[in-house]
C-alpha cells in the first residue's frame, strides 16, 4: 500500500501572512490539530499544529482579557508561529515507511508533495486505517498468532492446509522475533472453526501463541 492510497488530498491549508487567531479558528470549526502552511502558488512552506498554537499563546497566569489576547493573536501571523523545516513523502512512498519517518521524528503527519507543491497529508489516523484493514478487522474469523522457522515453503504449506479444509485466509502478517532463524505470523481465517484452525497450524508444526474467534 502506498501513501497515495490512503492520503488526505484536500488537507485544510493556510497562508503564512493569515493570523494566528485565524488559524485557531478553522482548526476549532474543522475538529484539525494541524494546517499545512503555503503561498500563493500551492508550495508548501510550513506547518503549524495545535502544539505551536499553545507555544505562542499567552500564559494561563497572564493578566490580560480575552479582548487582548484576541487582539495579540490576531496580529501574530502564522509564519511566525509555524514550523519550517517540515518532513514530507510523496504518493510513491510505502505506507511503512511513512510510518518510520513519523516515528523516527516524532511526529503525526507527513504533508505529501510533488516537488514543493503540496498535494495532500498523511497523518497517525491514516496508518491506523491501514492497520484495521491490513488485519482485516471488520471481517470476523479465527486469529492466530504462531512462530514458525524461518525457511522456505512453510507459508505455501499453511495455505494449503487452510485450503484443504475450505477455508479461507483473509489476512496474513509477519513480523520479526528475537530468534532470527524464526517468524512470528498473525494470520486470519474464515470457514473453519477455532478447533479446525488450531489443529492445521499444528499440524503445519506452527508453535501456538494465541488462537481465538474475532
Amino acid at each position: 500500500m502506498l501513501v497515495k492510497d490512503v492520503m488526505n488530498d484536500h488537507p485544510l491549508v493556510i497562508g503564512p501572512e493569515a493570523s494566528v487567531l485565524d488559524a485557531k479558528e478553522i482548526m476549532t470549526k474543522n475538529k484539525e490539530t494541524k494546517l499545512a502552511v503555503v503561498d500563493k502558488n500551492g508550495v508548501l512552506v510550513g506547518l503549524l499544529t495545535n502544539a505551536d498554537l499553545i507555544k505562542v499563546s499567552p500564559s494561563n497566569a497572564t493578566t490580560l482579557d480575552m479582548y487582548e489576547l484576541g487582539y495579540l493573536l490576531s496580529k501574530m501571523s502564522v509564519e511566525k508561529a509555524m514550523v519550517k523545516n517540515v518532513k514530507t513523502t510523496t504518493v510513491e512512498q510505502t505506507v511503512e515507511e511513512a510510518a518510520r519517518l513519523m516515528k523516527d521524528y516524532g511526529i503525526t503527519c507527513l504533508p505529501v508533495v510533488d516537488g514543493d507543491i503540496l498535494i495532500g497529508m498523511i497523518t497517525q489516523t491514516d496508518l491506523f486505517e491501514c492497520f484495521i484493514e491490513m488485519f482485516s478487522t471488520k471481517n470476523p474469523g479465527i486469529r492466530a498468532v504462531v512462530i514458525v522457522d524461518e525457511k522456505p515453503g512453510i507459508l505455501a504449506k499453511i495455505a494449503e492446509a487452510v485450503a484443504a479444509k475450505n477455508g479461507n485466509i483473509v489476512s496474513l502478517v509477519t513480523s520479526d522475533v528475537p530468534d532470527e532463524k524464526r517468524r512470528k505470523i498473525t494470520i486470519k481465517i474464515s470457514g473453519i472453526t477455532e478447533t479446525e484452525t488450531k489443529n492445521l497450524l499444528v499440524d503445519c508444526c506452527c508453535q501456538m501463541e494465541d488462537v481465538r474467534s474475532v
